[in-house]
């Protein structure tokens, strides 16, 4: 009695993995036909990105994309992402020049990261005064905690760790640990 009552949970359980494979397959086809580039088959796209500008984009293996990402290239701009790497939900990527993550990083929820800063010109409104982009480089295995925000011309090192609502607006040095608004490094307590 008890198994003829699994049944149609087990039938829904099944159909709902296969849904959600096709989903996930769906965001990878919709991915790969935004973006000049291939996408490795290792891709795992947990929804399809919102796609903006030229679509020149590099995408390593083994990435892991969560939903709801905003990627953006403007006139020559580029974003490459290193391989397994992992950018979590709601990051935005704009790329006037470009961006790039190293190899094993991760951009955690919603942090913006973005190349170019608008033009202040009071003959001229905001949005026709132009941009002014300096690349951004983010280096091998680090983390990037939820809501940073990296402005433009910003190096990010090796190894480094960025606190949660940082605002990075200068360069910050392989392996070092930084937090606050704007980003600064913290102490380092040596182990006991």
């Amino acid at each position: 009695m008890k198994t003829l009552l699994l049944i149609p949970f087990l039938a829904a359980s099944r159909i709902a993995r296969s849904l959600s494979g096709l989903r996930r397959l769906l965001a990878f086809a919709q991915l790969q036909a935004g973006v000049c580039h291939p996408v490795p088959r290792s891709t795992v796209v947990l929804g399809a990105p919102e796609l903006h500008g030229t679509g020149n984009i590099h995408i390593g293996d083994g990435l892991y994309l969560y939903r709801d990402l905003y990627l953006e290239t403007r006139g020559e701009g580029t974003i490459h992402i290193g391989d397994r790497a992992v950018i979590s939900r709601g990051v935005h990527l704009v790329a006037f020049d470009s961006i790039e993550i190293g190899p094993g990083s991760m951009i955690g929820e919603y942090t913006s990261i973005r190349d170019a800063n608008h033009n202040f010109n009071s003959h001229l409104a905001l949005r026709d005064a132009g941009h002014t982009a300096a690349p951004v480089r983010i280096g091998r295995n680090v983390w990037i905690g939820r809501g940073v925000t990296v402005l433009s011309g910003v190096t990010i090192g090796d190894n480094a760790v960025v606190g949660a609502n940082a605002v990075v607006t200068r360069d910050v040095p392989n392996g070092a640990v930084v937090a606050g608004v704007p980003a600064r490094p913290l102490p380092v307590r040596s182990a006991a």
